[in-house]
């Protein structure tokens, strides 16, 4: 692809949003030599047709008469369907360039705000130390600190049904950053330029002829590796990294010298692997091969930063004695194996620290060998000999090296344990009470279904894993559609049964998850009711009262639409965390958040300091799904950021100016919450519930053709038609609407219902002083800069039904309208400047793929039974693949 001489064309709409110099040269570096890669690959020609098609969806922005975009419709509709697919791919290969490109970029702007400070100046105000400063200055100092040892930031990883990029494609897009990072960092010319160049061109043309699209379908232990990647390549340096950069900073010139003030508060869970409600591959079986890999992956890093630190303890006997404890240890250690310690001590010769800590080394190398004579028995038992080490540097007058890599590894054992994330179940409580009559009506030894068998040995899979590896790493059960106490009271039933009684079953935090509106609303009486279970209490006495309780965002949106969802959600939290209190309860709410915006997605820490008083209180816990974990841990700099961030916003939560801001807001627009809530969720249930809207979705969508993509472990339903949407998964929901440029699932309904309140002086008032509203606004602002209402019209034509196309473009007009007055913007995003330049920026080049789908639709919507359809439908899943990467969100 090509670029003016000024860097890639920009229309002249969107001038307000200038690029940056180094961002404009990366884009036009990547753009050229992936030009060169498609000339080289396709022939003039091929650059020519994406040229052309490039060339008329950006003049199409800047010209309202649409000649340009029909112009581009019909260039589409005469490509050959070989030609067809490498357009596809060619745009979909710049939007990977351009978004590895803006996101190196953060990273350079991060580091640039970084250098112009001193080393204990305030950072940003979005920062860590501003959060604990701000909080020390309302509480006092004892109270900050407190606050901060109690913090505790819980992201959960999950697998994306429709996580639309192949590893092969994301590993291809991290060599090329690199390479793009390092003509920064090394400042390269003359013959080092054009072989970084050289190697550009070498990945570029990788990417390009790497397929977009899997094979076959991910397995689940497939989906397992993908997240363990990210934690190897990122999170197993970044979270030390963030408590040592807080640390240094509260310490101030002590950093270094003195015991460390900051504990870990992360602590990873995953999904993948536990999460089996409507995804049969997820068995007993994977559930354990699930915890043994991240077990391994866990202990392989440990045993990397083990091997870090020795090699830094190069201290000698005389200068640095060992205490008396440290002696002690070292000749229980030669009790364990005289072999090891005769070699270790020929290697470090009067070293007494570092000989310790090289048959820690070999002993964790043993633990993840399993090999029995050498292997610790947990991670406490590590971390007590870490701790001899570290005193007796202490006590020999060397703070800096008991403080340094050796503290690395002490907040590494802490964060991961032996287990590295903890692994959650999840099953949906129909499926329980199904088990339970089984069992009821054959015995527990009887003739059971193939399903209540895998129920009962699902919870033998967590006993397994308690004992290999924890407590701590598998105990959370979490239990879909939670109804009643009874589906909390029926996993423990489950587990009784799965060990011939109480006292013989794992330890199981039954965790009930609330996700439908009519859910949401009895969620305190459920909650009471269940604490007069006999199993509740004793965990209530065995954990310090602590209770988990997770928050569905995605079905009740669809379920009531996401205005009506986003104030039953803040409702529901409210009443909670007051019932909480009520019992002397202490509370972690569970964010079932998805990327969408339709599924409660946008930025988290706007998101924490906008929950109602006592919701967070200190601790804050979420998913992280799909595409999400590589946009926010992908990069170190890029992880350490979101990671400092939403504990800031966690720890600042609590702080009694947000507390009190929040709640009188609350208060204050209680009156205008209910009009919103009445008005939005009437316009919502005309729409979905109207005769035949479900058939109608999976025609103007590519619905069904996402069911198809060979993306994800879990089926896209489960298990109902198309002519019901009470089982279709939300997520595939909020992806249909973005893929097919309407975003419906993030803003359908709030048009009708601004327009209803009509009073533009109330509401904007309420967006400057109530928090949840102006997030509902900001992230209704996002999900319409990334709708387009001439592309969403040709979507909407593919259907038969014009009052319901018409109720969708009048809504969304509506919407744009009514957002733009209360922000009092003259154009989405206006304020936005960075978000603005990325989304609009993108837009063209969106339109082009969103054209070669429409295409396909066309064809698989009129193809007649018995006709090939394998060309239009691998357009179809090629262009799914290229317009998640232009609209950086999926589901």
């Amino acid at each position: 692809m090509t670029a003016t001489e000024n860097g890639p064309e920009v229309p002249r709409g969107l001038a307000r949003h200038d690029v940056p110099e180094p961002l404009r040269n990366d884009v036009r570096l990547l753009g050229e030599l992936l030009g060169r890669v498609l000339r080289e690959s396709g022939g003039e020609d091929l650059l020519a047709d994406v040229e052309r098609l490039r060339e008329l969806t950006i003049r199409s922005h800047a010209e309202p008469d649409g000649e340009a975009l029909a112009q581009a419709e019909s260039l589409v509709a005469g490509f050959e369907p070989a030609r067809a697919e490498q357009v596809a791919r060619a745009f979909t290969c710049y939007f990977h360039l351009a978004n590895l490109a803006e996101e190196y970029h953060r990273v350079r702007v991060l580091h640039e705000r970084e250098s112009r400070l001193a080393p204990h100046e305030l950072a940003p105000d979005d920062s860590l130390p501003a959060a604990y400063q701000q909080l020390a200055d309302e509480i006092g100092e004892d109270g900050a600190r407190e606050r901060l040892r109690s913090l505790e930031f819980r992201p959960v990883f999950t697998a994306h049904p429709t996580e639309a990029r192949r590893r092969a494609v994301a590993r291809s897009i991290r060599r090329i950053a690199e390479l793009v990072a390092e003509r920064d960092a090394l400042h390269l010319g003359g013959t080092t330029l054009a072989e970084n160049e050289r190697r550009l061109l070498a990945e570029i043309d990788t990417l390009w002829r790497t397929s977009p699209l899997r094979a076959a379908k991910p397995t689940v232990v497939d989906e397992v590796a993908t997240v363990l990647s990210i934690v190897d390549s990122t999170l197993a340096d970044v979270l030390p990294t963030v408590y040592r950069r807080l640390d240094d900073w509260l310490l101030g010139d002590q950093a270094g010298t003195t015991a460390p003030v900051v504990t870990p508060f992360a602590r990873l869970g995953t999904w993948i692997g536990g999460d089996r409600d409507g995804n049969p591959n997820v068995t007993a079986e994977v559930t354990r091969a699930a915890a043994v890999l991240a077990s391994e992956h866990a202990l392989a890093a440990l045993e990397a930063s083990a091997v870090r630190a020795a090699g830094g303890l190069t201290l000698d006997g005389v200068g640095t004695p060992a205490s008396s404890e440290l002696s002690a240890l070292w000749q229980r250690q030669r009790a364990l194996s005289e072999q090891l310690t005769a070699r270790v001590a020929a290697d470090a010769p009067n070293e007494p620290h570092r000989r310790a800590l090289l048959v820690i080394v070999e002993r964790v190398a043993a633990t993840r060998r399993r090999d029995a004579d050498l292997a610790y028995a947990g991670p406490d038992e590590l971390e007590a000999e870490l701790l001899v080490v570290q005193r007796s540097l202490v006590q020999a007058g060397a703070p800096r090296a008991a403080y340094g890599d050796l503290q690395r590894l002490l907040w590494q054992v802490r964060t991961f344990g032996f287990h590295l994330a903890e692994l959650e179940v999840r099953q949906h409580s129909q499926v329980h009470a199904a088990a339970l009559a089984d069992i009821e009506a054959h015995g527990v030894d009887g003739d059971l279904a193939p399903q209540t068998l895998e129920v009962l040995d699902t919870f033998r899979a967590l006993g397994t894993v308690q004992r290999r590896f924890g407590e701590a790493a598998a105990r959370r059960y979490i239990v879909s559609f939670t109804q009643s106490a009874e589906h909390l009271a029926a996993v423990y039933r489950l587990a009784e049964h799965a060990f011939g009684g109480a006292e013989h079953a794992p330890v199981i935090d039954a965790i009930p998850l609330f996700e439908t509106f009519a859910d949401l609303q009895a969620s305190v009486d459920i909650l009471e009711e269940a604490l007069t279970h006999p199993r509740v209490q004793e965990r209530l006495a065995a954990n310090g009262r602590r209770v988990e309780v997770m928050l569905g965002y995605s079905d009740s949106s669809k379920d009531v639409g996401p205005v009506s969802a986003t104030l039953a959600l803040d409702d529901a939290q409210r009443r909670i965390a007051q019932w909480a209190q009520r019992h002397d309860i202490v509370l972690t709410l569970f964010h079932g958040r998805g990327g969408a915006l339709g599924r409660g997605g946008g930025p988290a820490n706007r998101a924490v300091l906008a929950q109602p008083p006592g919701s967070v209180d200190g601790r804050f816990k979420l998913t992280e799904q799909g595409e999400v974990i590589f946009a926010r841990y992908g990069d170190p700099d890029i992880a350490t950021r979101h990671i400092e961030q939403v504990a800031a916003a966690t720890l600042l939560a609590g702080a009694p100016s947000v507390e009190q801001r929040n709640d009188e807001a609350a208060q204050r627009f209680a009156g205008l919450a209910a009009r919103l809530d009445a008005a939005s969720r009437e316009r919502f249930h005309a729409l979905v519930r109207s005769e035949g809207f479900p058939a109608w979705f999976a025609q103007v969508t590519p619905l069904e053709e996402v069911g198809l993509l060979p993306i994800g472990s879990r089926p896209a339903r489960r298990g109902l038609s198309v002519s019901s949407l009470d089982d279709l998964r939300a997520i595939p929901w909020v992806f249909s609407w973005s893929q097919a440029r309407i975003n419906l699932a993030g803003w359908f309904g709030l048009g009708t219902a601004l327009a209803a309140v009509g009073d533009l002086d109330e509401l904007r008032t309420a967006y400057e002083r109530w928090p949840l509203f102006a997030t509902i606004i900001d992230n209704v602002e996002m999900s319409l800069a990334k709708t387009d209402e001439r592309i969403a019209a040709r979507y909407l034509a593919l259907g038969d039904r014009d009052d319901l196309a018409g109720m969708v473009l009048e809504e969304m007009r509506l919407t744009r309208e009514w957002v733009l007055a209360t922000t009092d913007s003259t154009a989405v995003l206006s304020r936005r400047r960075i978000l603005g330049r990325a989304v609009q920026l993108r837009s063209p080049y969106v339109d082009a793929l969103s054209l070669l789908q429409l295409r396909a639709l066309r064809a698989l919507r009129t193809s007649e039974a018995g006709d090939v359809v394998d060309e239009p439908r691998r357009l179809m899943l090629l262009s799914v693949n290229g317009v998640a990467a232009g609209l950086q969100n999926t589901g």
